[in-house]
């Protein structure tokens, strides 16, 4: 499933990631879940080998490459059955906000860090009241002194167990207006005030999800990412990202999935021919595979603009590709289990765990929904209902 348009370095980019991918697999998963542990060795394996820092900057002992790049490696490993949720928070959002907005220091003390996978960074954004609505965020920062003070709450934010600090979306008073505006803070996750509770979820992965308190947290001035007027620029040169690597999430999915499926039906004889003979086992599959393949070529679109500095083109790309990931994912895992029938409901083929998964692609970071509104309004240019 490579497609010709990718460069003979992407091409070897994604033969390598696939072999790591391999040595992992499924059954790795399978394994952390079920012990409740992180994928630590995975994680290190992949950052050791340069994988997670491929989009950070090579003075900071990154790659020197870009979404594009990440993106590959987060699709090969999930077509091996061992993606790694986290490079859509850590590298993705949290690297790339960090690389193009923060002070120096920042960047020294933290990018080397991301690329070789000895720190993690979780990403914190959404509001038990706010949801998509990120203009309804309440968690707030006021000044002390030269100190920032931090107050409110987060929720379904991945893999902070895992994680040295939280990049968090909060918001502060505009002096000459009184209206709040977004900033960003890095917070250590054992800052005083700091609290995260596990949330019990029926998603099977290794990623654990949490709540988080942030009563007071004191924060020192340099905490602040970027500039104080500029929040809302940096939020969304974070998003875009995160979009476009959860499309690389989906269609890695889909594509497990489908292997698995297209493996079965070439085997599987009930009557005189294997059942991948009959036309109404292949041609749903046949389906799925174009599906994926179209979502991938609108992700490349998306890695393609936003490497290029183009964030308004990027931004609606990157949504169209999350759209189109998210709707092949679910479609493709549903086809791999009717392919199988009861097999497909089984620990054994391990195939029903990723029904509930698939929908995440769905849901997070922003609902099918919602981008049917963003392409509604920017790119059709038809009037808000809200």
């Amino acid at each position: 499933m490579t497609a010709v348009i990718e460069s003979e370095e992407h091409k070897a980019l994604r033969s390598a990631v696939a072999a790591l991918g391999k040595r992992y697999g499924r059954d790795y998963v399978t394994r952390t879940v079920a012990e409740g542990k992180p994928p630590a060795e995975l994680w290190s394996d992949a950052g050791k080998l340069g994988y997670l820092g491929v989009n950070l900057p090579e003075e900071y002992g990154g790659g020197g490459g870009g979404i594009a790049e990440l993106s590959i490696v987060l699709e090969e490993l999930g077509a091996a059955g061992s993606p790694l949720l986290m490079l859509v928070v850590s590298p993705a959002i949290c690297g790339t906000v960090i690389a193009r907005f923060g002070t120096e220091e920042q960047k020294r003390r933290w990018l080397p860090g991301l690329a070789d996978g000895t720190r993690l960074m979780a990403f914190g954004i959404t509001e038990p009241d706010a949801g998509s609505n990120s203009h309804r965020i309440t968690t707030t920062a006021r000044r002390d002194g030269t100190d920032w003070l931090l107050t409110g709450r987060k929720v379904f934010i991945s893999g902070v167990d895992m994680a040295d600090a939280v990049l968090v979306v909060g918001r502060t008073e505009d002096a000459r207006t009184g209206t709040l505006k977004p900033c960003l803070f890095i917070v250590p996750t054992d800052a005083e005030g700091f609290g995260r509770h596990p949330i019990a979820m029926e998603l099977n992965a290794a990623e654990k999800q949490f709540e988080l308190t942030l009563d007071d947290v004191r924060l020192p001035a340099e905490a602040l990412v970027g500039d104080e007027d500029a929040g809302l620029l940096q939020l969304f040169a974070g998003l875009n990202p995160e979009r476009i690597m959860t499309a690389a999430f989906a269609i890695g999915m889909g594509r497990y999935a489908l292997a698995r499926a297209v493996e079965y039906a070439r085997e599987r004889t009930v009557w005189k021919a294997p059942i991948g003979a009959h036309q109404a086992i292949a041609h749903p599959l046949a389906q799925a595979h174009i599906d994926l393949e179209l979502a991938r070529l609108m992700m490349q679109k998306a890695a393609l603009l936003y490497d290029s500095g183009d964030d308004i083109g990027a931004g609606e790309a990157a949504n169209m590709a999350k759209y189109a990931a998210g709707e092949a994912c679910v479609r493709a895992v549903d086809q791999a289990v009717h392919t199988l029938g009861g097999n497909g409901l089984t620990r054994e083929f391990g195939l029903a765990s990723l029904i509930t998964a698939a929908r995440v692609a769905r849901i997070a970071p922003v609902s099918r929904e919602m981008i049917l509104n963003y392409v509604s309004h920017q790119s059709l240019g038809l009037p808000k209902s809200y």
